[in-house]
């Protein structure tokens, strides 16, 4: 496999992400579809480093730097969802209109 497998792979995933996070009204579906799209960056990160720079570890340790943010992510939006799941009894993302004028 070469580097353009990986390439289409996380584009595909990437664009499925992106179609999950926009077109979702589920907030835990829109959370989900950041998390594909944060795994397409993933995918990016480590077949570049094992392409371009075989000997340095550069990509792994971003990809593994974007893991621990995609869980603090899922975690804090989680709570959040959760909590306005429980004032509102609703978790579509129309309903949250707080913050609108």
């Amino acid at each position: 496999m070469g580097l353009e497998h990986y390439l289409v792979l996380a584009a595909a995933l990437f664009c499925i992400g992106l179609y999950g996070a926009v077109a979702k009204r589920n907030a835990v579906a829109v959370l989900m579809g950041i998390e594909l799209m944060l795994n397409a960056v993933n995918i990016n990160l480590v077949a570049l480093n094992r392409f371009l720079r075989p000997s340095d570890f550069t990509g792994h340790v971003f990809a593994i730097f974007v893991i621990v943010v995609a869980a603090v992510e899922v975690a804090v939006g989680l709570a959040i969802v959760i909590n306005i799941y429980r004032n509102r009894l609703s978790s579509n993302v129309d309903d949250f209109d707080w913050l609108k004028w």
